[in-house]
């Protein structure tokens, strides 16, 4: 296959998957103003829910705007041989092919960062704030920016580094090495990201003593839990919406509730969030989706090990100088339909593990208190409670309110 016709096959894979998302979008859109179910008529009063009608709308006109705005920028980049301007940019520094694609990525993330921050600016202090969910400030906005970028270039960078280092004592055998380094650092991250990661960008306190403290370690001595990390974090500091998560393993393992979630709701309603976390870890959801992570993240190594040193890659997108760093872009944009299939696989088990976790939460505490938590989550979000069934499909990783609800009143 010549690069010529690479560089097409990417051209349509790009633009088929903007052309599907559209579609998706604007099917979703007409959605927007149907009559609520029975079960739902008292998550909104005609007011609010002409507020949510009202945000959905505007999120789906700025994502319009912003994403055909990377389209076309992606669609020019490609036509007028961008990463070969870079990629021969980097080239003028050192001869090293670890540090030409350090500097390769660092240029291609950050002109990309920079492209998007208007329009993340945008969101987040012209539309989040319209709608009443924005509690960032512009100096926590930035600073977060630069975090970010720090991160990815300490984490990023080191992993990168390593991988073209396998590969350049290796040769095809580098995803080996690569695929354990992976495994070890999505292992780690999954232990210790609560400690390491988190507080970079939130405060954590420990939950104190007292009646909700009190209800939640009564609830986990019932089911055999042990549960001595209880975390509150500062989400209000940029959002008014709430959120819980359980993360690590053993004496690691913690749920962390945002104060948001704790001001929201009542404690027997946040028990019930706890309880459905609980059902993930005792379900050995957390294991699955670490394990499935791992296994496909070797099977498209062993995939990219057999066409990294294939010149025909780089040259496809414009790159004269073959290499691993260029071969890997290609790859990228070559493998995405496989990897939006593998997505839309985990997304099917994803939506079957919020119904166990339900599940187990109704079974070891209660229904009632679930649903009216999700009732006042999706309110207080302003969510779409009747989204068009594909957009579900393709995007969504949780059943939609509606499922669940009836789900969690079945006998």
């Amino acid at each position: 296959m010549t690069s010529t016709t690479l560089f097409y096959i990417i051209i349509a894979i790009l633009s088929i998957s903007f052309i599907v998302d559209k579609v998706l979008d604007a099917l979703n859109a007409r959605h927007y103003n149907d009559t609520l179910p029975k079960e739902l008529q008292d998550v909104y009063d005609a007011e609010e829910y002409k507020k949510s009608q009202a945000y959905k709308s505007t999120n789906y006109k700025f994502g319009i705007l912003s994403s055909s705005f990377s389209f076309i920028i992606t669609l020019v980049f490609l036509w007028c041989d961008g990463f070969n301007i870079i990629d021969t940019f980097s080239r003028q520094f050192s001869s090293n092919p670890i540090i030409v694609a350090l500097i390769f990525f660092g240029v291609i993330m950050f002109a990309s960062d920079i492209l998007t921050t208007p329009f993340s600016y945008y969101k987040t202090f012209v539309i989040e704030e319209q709608f009443g969910f924005n509690k960032t400030t512009k100096a926590t906005f930035f600073t977060d920016k630069i975090k970010g970028w720090v991160m990815a270039a300490i984490l990023g960078g080191g992993l990168l580094s390593l991988i073209i280092w396998f590969y350049t004592i290796t040769g095809a055998q580098f995803w080996i090495y690569a695929w354990a380094l992976i495994a070890v650092f999505s292992v780690a991250i999954n232990m210790f990201y609560a400690k390491l990661i988190v507080p970079l960008f939130n405060k954590q306190t420990s939950l104190e003593q007292g009646s909700l403290r009190d209800k939640i370690s009564a609830y986990a001595k019932t089911v055999g839990f042990k549960l001595d990390n209880i975390f509150i974090i500062d989400g209000s500091k940029r959002s008014t919406k709430a959120n819980a998560y359980f993360s690590g393993f053993g004496s690691e393992k913690r749920v962390t509730l945002y104060d948001t979630l704790v001001n929201d709701l009542s404690e027997e309603e946040i028990v019930a969030v706890l309880a459905h976390e609980v059902g993930h870890y005792k379900k050995k959801h957390i294991i699955f989706n670490l394990v499935a992570s791992v296994v496909l993240t070797g099977v498209t190594l062993y995939i990219l090990s057999l066409c990294i040193a294939e010149p025909v890659l780089s040259q496809a997108i414009g790159v004269s100088t073959p290499s691993f760093h260029v071969g890997l872009i290609a790859f990228g944009l070559l493998y995405s339909p496989i990897s939006e299939i593998t997505g839309l696989i985990m997304n099917v088990f994803s939506r079957k593990f919020e119904y166990q976790a339900d599940d187990y939460a109704k079974k070891t505490y209660n229904a009632n208190d679930l649903i009216t938590s999700l009732k006042k989550l999706s309110k207080h979000s302003l969510s779409n409670l009747t989204p068009h069934p594909a957009y579900v499909f393709m995007h969504y990783s949780h059943p939609t309110l509606f499922s669940r609800i009836k789900n969690l009143k079945k006998e």
